[in-house]
C-alpha cells in the first residue's frame, strides 16, 4: 500500500515536471511558469527539507525566487519540516492553511462510470464560467491563465487525462484531472469541479467513479487526492472511501 512519503514524492515530481522552469535553493525550489503568471498553482515554492534548509533563511529565499510576482505561495509536504519553518514564515507575514491528503485503496471499484475523456477546448467555457463564479471581479487575463494553465498539467505525469460528465444536452457539467503513475501503481484525482448550474445532480460522483474505474484498469489501484482541510469536500470524499493520511502545510502572503 502506498504511504504518505510516496504521495509527497509524486506531488513534488509533478510540480517540477509541470513547471516551465524551476529555480533551486537550499531546501527547496520554485516551480514557475511565466505563461500563466496569475496562477498560484504554477508559480510557487515547494520546500522539500533537503540538505541545506535553513528555516530562518526561507522567507528571504522565497522573496528572491518569486521577486517578479505580487504574491508568495509556499507548500511544505513534510510535517516536521513545516513545523520548523512555520515560525519564520509567520513572522514574515504569511498566513497558514492546510490541505489534507486522502487515499482510497483496497475497496471495490464502482460498478458504473459514465464520464468520458475530453480535451482542453471542451473545458474552456465551463471552466471560465466557474472561475468567474469563484473569483468575482477577476479580470479576463486572470481567468485566461486559470483556464489555460491546464495545458501545462500534461507535462506533470506520464499519463494525464481530463474527464467530464455531460448533461442530457451534451453540456459539460462536471470535470476533473486524472494523473496515472503505473510504475508506482498510484493515481491522483485533481481539481474536481461542478458547474454552478449542475450542482447536486450527481455529476461529480460520475466523474469520480469514472476516474476510479480508469485508474484500476490501468494498474493503479491506489488513488489519492487533496482537499482543503476545513472545507466540505473532505467529508464528501470520505463517504466515497477516501481516508485522510496527513496534511500539506501551505503558507501565503499577498
Amino acid at each position: 500500500m502506498t504511504d504518505l512519503p510516496q504521495f509527497h514524492a509524486f506531488l513534488v515530481a509533478f510540480s517540477r515536471r509541470q513547471a516551465e522552469r524551476t529555480v533551486d535553493f537550499p531546501g527547496g525550489f520554485a516551480a514557475l511558469d511565466d505563461t500563466f503568471r496569475h496562477s498560484h498553482g504554477n508559480n510557487h515554492v515547494v520546500v522539500t527539507g533537503s540538505p541545506g534548509l535553513d528555516p530562518a533563511a526561507l522567507p528571504a529565499h522565497v522573496d528572491d525566487v518569486l521577486s517578479h510576482l505580487p504574491f508568495r505561495i509556499v507548500s511544505i509536504p513534510d510535517a516536521t519540516t513545516a513545523a520548523a519553518c512555520a515560525g519564520p514564515l509567520t513572522e514574515a507575514g504569511y498566513s497558514r492553511s492546510a490541505i489534507t491528503v486522502m487515499r482510497r485503496h483496497g475497496l471495490p471499484v464502482p460498478a458504473e462510470g459514465g464520464a468520458r475523456e475530453v480535451d482542453l477546448p471542451a473545458l474552456r467555457e465551463p471552466m471560465a464560467e466557474a472561475w468567474r463564479h469563484f473569483i468575482p471581479g477577476a479580470t479576463d487575463e486572470v481567468v485566461r491563465d486559470l483556464v489555460e494553465r491546464r495545458a501545462a498539467r500534461l507535462r506533470g505525469a506520464d499519463d494525464v487525462r481530463f474527464l467530464a460528465s455531460h448533461d442530457a444536452y451534451g453540456q459539460v457539467a462536471s470535470w476533473a484531472d486524472l494523473y496515472l503513475d503505473r510504475a508506482a501503481g498510484l493515481a491522483q484525482i485533481e481539481d474536481l469541479v461542478t458547474a454552478v448550474t449542475h450542482l447536486k445532480q450527481g455529476h461529480a460522483g460520475v466523474v469520480l467513479d469514472t476516474a476510479l474505474r480508469i485508474a484500476d484498469a490501468e494498474g493503479c489501484p491506489t488513488v489519492f487526492l487533496t482537499a482543503h482541510t476545513e472545507d466540505w469536500p473532505s467529508a464528501w470524499y470520505a463517504r466515497r472511501g477516501f481516508e485522510p493520511l496527513g496534511e500539506i502545510q501551505c503558507f501565503e502572503r499577498f
